[in-house]
């Protein structure tokens, strides 16, 4: 290398450095909103496991899932703004890093999103059972002491006068006026056997089964906060002697709402006892 090539190259590498200076303090964006978004995604499985193995209250779980979803909201909105403020740049930063933050916020968001919309289309109400008239009493499992608090419709002018029960039934009714008493054409006992069966297939906590007196008590738990639903089957003759008629009740033992899930439980599993379900008569 000469003496006159010596100052040429230095030049170039200076010039070099210094565009990609500008680069490179761009991309701190990038590694915010990479850094954001997937702190949300943490910070919502830490809260929800962590709830699981009991280091929390289910309520301070509950908030660090919504406190990262919001986290991850502004993972989004950050990776939006940084797209638009250099998409006209003639040294735009690498996306690599905002896009994977972008779309590991985006799964977390939608995922929690779809909760937040069910309890949008659901009553706040977390007990479910065929028949609202007499419902199936937990002998074995203790119903929760909360049950009837905070009922639905206390404010509501229609329901004035009305007693929890009594607004519970007309709640229930009205979102859930499907879910029935069934009838099997197989004695109590068969029918019993079969949902002590199907109980042990999904994985249910069977806490009594009594083919001869008609009754299923069992707990079914959640995967991340590990929440425990109670369950009661009850089978009795038929009016006629002909078969059996099954009642289900499904009952959260935390939470003012189920999010629709007991309701679920029940159509489903009736749905596989019954192979197709037939309200009684």
């Amino acid at each position: 290398m000469t003496d006159q090539q010596t100052p040429h190259a230095a030049t170039d590498a200076t010039l070099s450095h210094a565009s990609a200076q500008p680069r490179a303090q761009k991309d701190i964006f990038g590694y915010l909103v990479l850094i954001t978004g997937v702190g949300a995604l943490v910070w919502g499985a830490v809260a929800a496991v962590g709830t699981g193995w009991g280091f929390w209250a289910y309520t301070s779980g509950l908030k660090g899932v919504a406190g990262a979803f919001l986290l991850g909201v502004a993972a989004l909105l950050m990776g939006l703004v940084q797209e638009w403020r250099v998409r006209k740049s003639t040294t735009p930063p690498l996306r690599a890093r905002r896009w994977v933050g972008m779309l590991v916020a985006l799964v977390y968001v939608g995922w929690v999103g779809t909760f937040l919309v069910k309890a949008l289309t659901v009553p706040a109400i977390h007990d479910i059972s065929t028949d609202l008239a007499d419902p199936p009493a937990f002998q074995t499992l203790q119903m929760r002491a909360d049950n009837l608090d905070n009922v639905p419709g206390a404010d509501d002018a229609k329901m004035r006068g009305l007693t929890p029960e009594q607004r519970w039934a007309m709640v229930h009714q009205k979102a859930y006026g499907d879910i029935r008493s069934v009838r099997v054409n197989e004695p109590v006992a068969s029918v019993v056997a079969k949902a002590e069966r199907l109980a042990k297939a999904r994985g249910w906590d069977v806490a009594i089964s009594l083919p001869e007196e008609g009754r299923l008590e069992a707990t079914e738990t959640s995967a991340f906060f590990q929440f425990k639903d109670d369950v009661i089957l009850r089978v009795r003759p038929s009016a006629t002697g002909a078969g059996s008629i099954v009642d289900m009740r499904s009952v959260s033992r935390v939470g003012q709402s189920d999010l629709g899930m007991n309701a679920k439980r029940v159509r489903s599993f009736l749905a596989d006892l019954t192979g197709t379900v037939t309200a009684a008569q």
